[in-house]
Parts: C-alpha cells; sequence; structure tokens
C-alpha cells in the first residue's frame, strides 16, 4: 500500500468559504482526507519574496486590521468543523516572510505557543503538524518543532539548517535516498515540490502525480488554494485538474489518502 496526504497551505481567516468548498468537496465526497495548514494570525500585510501581497489575501482590504486570527471568522472556523475530512495543520503564526528563519528561540517558542492557542480559542483541534511558511526553518526553529509536534512537514532538509546533534541520522537518511526521517521523537516529512502548481503545464499535472505516488511509499502532495482562484475568479481548467487527481486516488486500489495524524499510526517503511 502507499499512502498520500494532500496538503494545502495559506487557509486564514480570509480565506473564503465558498473557495473551499469548491475545490475540496469532490474529495470529501470520496472520503478522501484533505491537510489545511492553517496560519493562525494571518499578517493583513504579508508580501511574496518578489514584494507583492501574497496570493492568499484574496479579502484583505484597505481598512483591515494588520493582524486577524482565525477564530476572527467565525464562518470559517464552523465549516472546518463541519467536515470532519479535514486535518488542520498549523501554517508558522502570521506567515511573514521566512518567519522561522530565527534563530531567536525566545521568538520562535512564542510564535509556535501563540499559534496554537489561537487554534484553541477558536474551538479548533490541537495540531499535531507543522509546516513553516516557505518550507523555511532555522536550527533552532526545526528543533522546537520537532519537540513540540509530532509531525513536520517541509519541502526539504538543509545541512546548515539542521542541529549538529540530527547529522548523523540526516547523513544517513541521504546515504538511503529516503525522503522522511525521524527527530527528537518527530516525523520529519519532505515533499516532491508542489505538482498542484498553477505554474505547470495543465496537460501533465494528472500524469506527474502519477509517476509521483508510484514511486513513493509515501507521498506529500503540496498545493495552494488560492492558485486556483487568481484575482479572486475561479481557474476552471486549473481546478478541473486537481479533481482529475481526486477521481484517480479514488480508484487506485494500492493507493490509501490519509491525514498526517494517521500516519503516525503507520509502521511502513517511510521513502
Amino acid at each position: 500500500m502507499r499512502y498520500v496526504l494532500l496538503r494545502d497551505d495559506d487557509t486564514n481567516a480570509l480565506t473564503p468559504v465558498e473557495c473551499l468548498e469548491q475545490l475540496y468537496r469532490p474529495f470529501l465526497q470520496r472520503g478522501l482526507p484533505v491537510n489545511l495548514a492553517v496560519i493562525p494570525n494571518v499578517s493583513t500585510t504579508a508580501k511574496m519574496r518578489d514584494g507583492r501581497a501574497e496570493g492568499f489575501l484574496l479579502e484583505a482590504g484597505a481598512s483591515a486590521p494588520r493582524h486577524v486570527p482565525i477564530g476572527g471568522n467565525p464562518e470559517l472556523v464552523n465549516y472546518l468543523l463541519e467536515n470532519d475530512g479535514f486535518e488542520l495543520l498549523q501554517h508558522g503564526f502570521q506567515h511573514d516572510l521566512f518567519e522561522f528563519d530565527s534563530d531567536d528561540r525566545q521568538e520562535v517558542e512564542l510564535r509556535m505557543e501563540c499559534g496554537t492557542r489561537l487554534f484553541l480559542q477558536a474551538g479548533l483541534t490541537r495540531p499535531r503538524t507543522f509546516v513553516a511558511p516557505y518550507d523555511r526553518f532555522s536550527r533552532t526553529s526545526l528543533r522546537l518543532a520537532a519537540q513540540r509536534f509530532p509531525v513536520v512537514s517541509s519541502g526539504w532538509y538543509e545541512l546548515r539548517r539542521i542541529p549538529r546533534a540530527w547529522w548523523p541520522r540526516y547523513i544517513y537518511k541521504k546515504l538511503l535516498g529516503a525522503a522522511h526521517w525521524r527527530a527528537e521523537g518527530s516525523l520529519l516529512l519532505s515533499h516532491p515540490g508542489c505538482l498542484l502548481s498553477a505554474r505547470r503545464p495543465r496537460a501533465g499535472i494528472l500524469k506527474e502525480v502519477k509517476q509521483t505516488i508510484e514511486a513513493r511509499q509515501v507521498t506529500v502532495l503540496v498545493t495552494h488554494w488560492w492558485e486556483y482562484f487568481p484575482n479572486g475568479h475561479p481557474d476552471a481548467e486549473f481546478i478541473q485538474q486537481l479533481h482529475l487527481v481526486a477521481e484517480h486516488l479514488e480508484h487506485d486500489p494500492d493507493v490509501k489518502v490519509i491525514p498526517f495524524s494517521e500516519l503516525l499510526e503507520h509502521t511502513c517503511q517511510l521513502n
């Protein structure tokens, strides 16, 4: 059996419920869980690397407060609670650019603790998986994430950003060619890039997803809900590709789609 985890990043208090419903109702109807990486206290002035406003700020008007906690959108919170096919991951704190590329232990701890507290204050389940914005960790933040969360999901792990005590285990992982490994009692997952991206040729998305899943026992598929709604309008062709992936996952007898928490219950060899 091969396992697939769909990770959608950047759900936040400004995310329209209609967007998530349009994208993921076909998954939920098929019994395919969706892992939403939720920003606890979204910054309405968040910028991308090139200085442009983040794409997930679809409804951030000029009068919006500087930060909006996830509990500030009761409609979204109720929607997430009513649909148990969603598992919620903690996606940073405010989604400031590279906000966890810091070795200030006190600051990192505060951001992680405050983020979890906002989940709980909103009535959401305590997150068991941590995702850093842009998958960027420092040595300090990676160690703290592993100590606080049973699962850490990232794109990759660089030697210079890994605690020195982890180096032997990391080198062993590299020699084995493994994508996933363990440290500090936490499961550290890698993903093969954003295969479900608006920047990729549409016609090749499903084929690449199939090939990637077939080559791994555990695959994390990463996407971003807002990429399907450029300028707030649905990209029907791109959305169709996502739904074709759902159809494939439903009918492949050798694949099981799971939430991150269920992966902790499996004893399969991770590769």
